[in-house]
């Protein structure tokens, strides 16, 4: 959630999201989420394991901005990638 715009504004800084995806395949499968409202966004994980989705195919859908959903997007890019809120390399 220290990523994620949302959360930071709620004042919600703990909490994760992650996306578990097979290494050949990306194929969905399963999404552990824990923090504020991780009620409301597992949904999301639910509907994208039950129509079989890859990580990026969630990672290319759109999620409004700023919301808690956001980070779910957030760690599915993580698995393709390119993250866009989480720094990785050097300064």
């Amino acid at each position: 959630y220290l990523a994620n715009g949302k959360a930071l504004s709620m004042g919600e800084t703990e909490g994760i999201v992650k996306v578990v995806a097979d290494g050949e395949t990306s194929k969905l499968l399963g999404m552990h989420i824990l923090g504020a409202h991780a009620n409301d966004l597992i949904a999301e994980g639910a509907l994208a394991l039950s129509k079989n989705m890859t990580s990026t195919e969630i990672a290319h859908t759109i999620h409004a901005h700023p919301t808690l959903s956001e980070a779910i997007a957030e760690a599915a890019e993580g698995i393709t990638g390119n993250p866009v809120h989480i720094f990785r390399g050097k300064v």
